[in-house]
């Protein structure tokens, strides 16, 4: 008899009004036991990103508070202090394989820093912008295509402004505008 074929007489024989065979005690007790620690680790869980995540979520927004009003002149002492400066919109020529007119404006504002005021910057704009040069006219035209073009752009001006300027006199560069013709 070849083992894939099952007669009816190897079959245990269940009377129609007869009760099921029981089933292990110890199989239920170990299903049960896995269903609790899996609930008990779920709920564990649970708590600990809820309650965990509370606290810091207050100190994070305690810490952007208090940023908040350092840069718009509370509570350091500098009444009036200007919260962003306006450069104005500069443009350039891009850089093109093909010989033709690519042009870019750009249009941005300051953040000044824990370092920096108004008067500094206002007054080194002009080495600012200079610096600025070199990067946006060796630019292509796909150099500024895609989501993270801006990010870029973004990064050198500030790292350029940085060197320009020194650390902490400007703290972030908002653009406004950054349009490619």
């Amino acid at each position: 008899m070849s083992p894939e074929i099952v007669e009816e007489a190897e079959l245990p024989a269940l009377a129609p009004g007869a009760p099921a065979p029981a089933k292990s005690k110890k199989k239920l007790i170990i299903i049960g036991a896995a269903a609790a620690v899996v609930l008990l680790g779920g709920g564990g869980a649970g708590y600990m990103v809820m309650a965990g995540g509370a606290p810091t979520d207050a100190k994070a927004e305690a810490a952007h508070a208090k940023k908040e009003s350092k840069g718009h002149g509370e509570g350091d002492g500098k009444e009036g202090e200007a919260a962003y400066i306006d450069v104005p919109p500069m443009v350039v020529n891009l850089r093109s394989p093909d010989g033709g007119s690519h042009f870019l404006k750009l249009h941005f504002n300051f953040v000044p820093g824990p370092a920096g005021d108004e008067a500094t910057i206002k007054d080194k704009l002009p080495l600012v912008l200079d610096s600025y040069q070199p990067f946006l006219r060796e630019l292509r035209p796909e150099d500024l295509s895609g989501s993270a073009a801006v990010f870029r752009v973004k990064e050198e001006l500030m790292r350029r402004t940085t060197a320009a300027l020194g650390p902490d006199v400007v703290s972030d560069i908002l653009i406004q505008d950054l349009v490619q013709q």
